[in-house]
């Protein structure tokens, strides 16, 4: 029997890799003779340089950036196996969990750290940059990372604009002139899963302002900011982005990505299911593992269980996912080709528990799944 595991991350207790591992455990103690491969996977969040680099063997490199409130971070990023092509994610060097709860203030948070990636990654040479934008923990429209770069926003008196979303509201004028000229033969492919526009109700400010700490009062100022940014860029650079799916993402950086470096927005499970050979590894496949930390309705919007299981169904292999909580809603997936959903929690158990003891639950709940699949395979159907 082949076995595809192919996780992704359980938020703040397992990596993807972890993850693979422990249901790769719980698959050899059930069936001994089974083939296991294992592919750690990602949806261009938490965990896309590690799954990437592991499936393509590639090289993880930490490197100090600017963080979000402009003190050093060291963020990993990584190059592919191919040689051509860097993966980054910016919230290794802009993310939420990069700022304390009480310090958390979207006029102030900055993207630079994210350019400086994206520097680092032309000096190495590359191609190609898979950029992930979950996480963020700016609203800034990208200004920071275009300033890295070497682009300028700059104000009415020729000054350029304070760091943070804030800032946006004193701009007055693009200049593009200092960009890095390497950027041009750099194909710039960004993994996002939302649709959300650039401003107004369903903008970045008001659907995802106040988790990074921002009151009413600030929604109103940042989505004003925002707006101030689109008409500039409009203006200056020809490109109107305020309402394309996508540009709300990460405080608009999704925004700053299309506008200021021509980058194309992709569904973040089809870049790392592409870049890992997805579609290969499912190929001869008799049976998928695949998991997260918690399995929801939001997992209809393109998480990694509902992506692999979307590509499994064109080969008839039966997905089945392990999570560490599935809610009512959860139970739509079985519309989208998920065979079966586990939870992995083997009796009441706070939070706490669950989390420090994830990896042998998984094991234990992978073991029991394979026993009853393969059971049913050894049994087939009745034909009475």
């Amino acid at each position: 029997m082949r076995i595809l595991v192919a996780p992704d991350s359980f938020k703040g207790s397992l990596t993807a890799a972890a993850a693979a591992e422990a249901m790769g455990r719980g698959i050899r103690t059930a069936l001994p003779g089974a083939e296991v491969h294992l592919l750690p996977m990602a949806d261009g969040g938490e965990g896309t340089v590690d799954a990437l680099v592991t499936a393509t063997g590639g090289r993880r490199i930490e490197s100090t950036v600017t963080g979000p409130l402009g003190e050093p971070v060291l963020a990993p990023w990584g190059l592919l196996g191919d040689g051509s092509t860097a993966v980054i994610e910016m919230a290794a060097a802009s993310g939420l969990l990069l700022v304390p709860p009480e310090r958390r203030d979207p006029r102030i948070t900055t993207t630079y750290g994210t350019g400086e990636l994206i520097r680092l990654a032309l000096d190495r040479g590359v191609r190609r940059i898979v950029i992930g934008i979950g996480g963020s923990a700016t609203n800034d429209g990208g200004a920071g990372m275009l300033q890295a770069l070497g682009g300028s926003l700059l104000q009415a008196d020729g000054r350029p604009v304070e760091r943070g979303g804030a800032g946006l509201l004193g701009l007055d004028r693009i200049d593009m002139s200092g960009l890095d000229r390497r950027l041009a033969g750099v194909e710039l492919l960004v993994a996002c899963d939302v649709t959300n526009p650039l401003t107004g109700p369903q903008g970045a400010s008001a659907i995802y302002g106040p988790q990074k700490g921002a009151t009413p009062a600030m929604v109103a100022l940042l989505d004003q900011a925002l707006s101030r940014l689109a008409d500039t860029m409009a203006r200056d650079l020809g490109r109107d982005v305020r309402d394309r799916p996508g540009a709300g993402a990460a405080g608009g950086l999704g925004a700053g990505l299309i506008g200021f470096l021509g980058a194309a927005l992709r569904p973040g499970i089809d870049l790392v299911a592409e870049a890992t050979g997805l579609d290969q590894r499912l190929a001869g496949a008799d049976l998928v593992l695949t998991g997260e930390g918690r399995t929801d309705g939001q997992t209809l919007s393109g998480k990694v269980p509902l992506g692999i299981a979307r590509r499994a169904a064109s080969h008839r292999v039966p997905v089945i996912v392990l999570s560490g909580a599935i809610t009512a809603d959860a139970a739509a997936l079985h519309d989208q080709g998920i065979t079966a959903l586990f939870a992995i929690a083997n009796g009441p158990l706070s939070l706490e528990q669950a989390m420090a003891g994830a990896a042998e639950l998984l094991e234990q709940a992978a073991a029991e799944v394979v026993r009853l699949f393969a059971a049913g395979r050894r049994q087939g159907p009745r034909t009475d």
